[in-house]
């Protein structure tokens, strides 16, 4: 271990006896906004301290032979992959499961599920996000198949529901984002951050990155402003959890329907884009119908709605106008290039957002560790010893 490794790790265990690792114990992580602001302090920092332990080569395997399922309905590479770094690295065997290969298109509910796969599994990391209203409420359905099938066979095992995106949010990048913002900017009260929507020649991206930031980042204090064209809000829920996020952290939030305004002073965007809120309610409706006329037409009704707004994109004007003309560019990737950003904007930051991208592996370690293991300060002590 160098010198400098060291040094982290120490001083990253001695920030863990500040925090309640305790709080964490048996919970699942579906929405941050259902997380303490202890409990939030708690998987940050044992977020970070994951991360220097890993640099050193010394992360115990605190979960030596559990199971890790991962059931995905959509597709993905970086949680995916984030899952599976993460479990293997707490000595987990990580299981991805392709939801099409399930029995829920046959009539199998989300409990039933969640109680099968709880029997096996010793967490389950779920990603539901292609449809408004369907994700979410699966994902919770799933929690509670797990829930009442330990409940009902006195079985004591923590198994924590992990969200890896649904539809209202997607909790795990938006802790990658806060780790990745911490590092650059240590502290993130006062801090500006623009979310805004991007052009994109893709249709239906989900609304939950957006969500995501914005129910988050208001509660460590950060100024956030989401900038969008008109027809493309949030969900006014979200937009609720947002403000009152920004009064109990002392950050705040506002609308913008100006991308240039919106980058002004910034000290990091995040241009992405998302898909039309009525058009994006119109398919489902036209799914639940069985309506695939239907939604062929909302597909190509909702491509020329963005591309109206072609000129939402992240240039260097735009990024010219940021604090210093230095603001950090940040993405969940894949970025649309050329439609999103500007390459010659994406390329300059392309390493920093590979590394934003890989905080993913730590919350998830963070989220896993702090649900399952009793006496979690003591065993990361012995592994940093050894």
């Amino acid at each position: 271990m160098t010198h400098q490794g060291t040094h982290q790790v120490t001083d990253r265990l001695a920030a863990l006896e500040d925090l309640d690792l305790e709080s964490l114990h048996h919970q699942s992580f579906i929405e941050t906004r259902d997380a303490s602001p202890a409990q939030l302090a708690a998987l940050t920092g044992l977020a970070e301290m994951f991360e220097a332990l890993d640099a050193t080569g010394r992360v115990p395997h605190l979960l030596e032979g559990q199971l890790a399922y991962a059931l995905f309905f959509d597709m993905s590479t970086r949680t995916r992959s984030a899952w599976a770094g993460a479990a293997a690295r707490l000595g987990m065997a990580p299981v991805i499961v392709d939801g099409g290969s399930t029995q829920v298109e046959h009539g199998e509910t989300a409990e039933e599920t969640g109680a099968m796969l709880g029997m096996n599994a010793h967490a389950l990391g779920v990603r539901h996000d292609k449809f408004l209203g369907e994700g979410n409420p699966f994902i919770r359905s799933i929690h509670k198949g797990i829930t009442d099938y330990l409940a009902a066979t006195n079985d004591t095992r923590a198994v924590p529901v992990v969200n890896l995106q649904c539809d209202v949010d997607h909790p795990t990048q938006a802790l990658a984002d806060l780790l990745w913002l911490r590092e650059r900017f240590g502290e993130l009260r006062g801090k500006r951050v623009t979310v805004s929507w991007a052009y994109s020649p893709s249709y239906a991206k989900p609304l939950s990155v957006p969500q995501g930031l914005i129910t988050l980042l208001p509660r460590f204090g950060v100024d956030v402003t989401l900038a969008h064209p008109p027809g493309y809000e949030l969900m006014p829920e979200t937009l609720a959890h947002a403000q009152e996020g920004a009064t109990s952290g002392g950050g705040s939030f506002t609308l913008s329907d100006d991308m240039t305004a919106a980058f002004a002073n910034a000290d990091a965007v995040y241009p992405k884009s998302w898909g039309p809120m009525a058009l994006m309610q119109e398919r489902v409706v036209a799914r639940q119908a069985g309506d695939q006329a239907g939604l062929r037409d909302i597909e190509q009704r909702a491509l020329a709605q963005n591309a109206q707004h072609r000129d939402w994109i992240c240039n260097a004007e735009r990024m010219a106008k940021t604090r210093n003309g230095e603001a950090l560019y940040m993405h969940c990737l894949p970025a649309d290039l050329g439609d999103e950003v500007e390459r010659e904007v994406y390329d300059r930051y392309r390493t920093e957002v590979a590394r934003q991208a890989n905080k993913k592996v730590y919350a998830i370690m963070a989220l896993l560790a702090g649900a399952k293991v009793n006496g979690l300060s003591e065993r990361l002590l012995d592994g940093a010893r050894t």
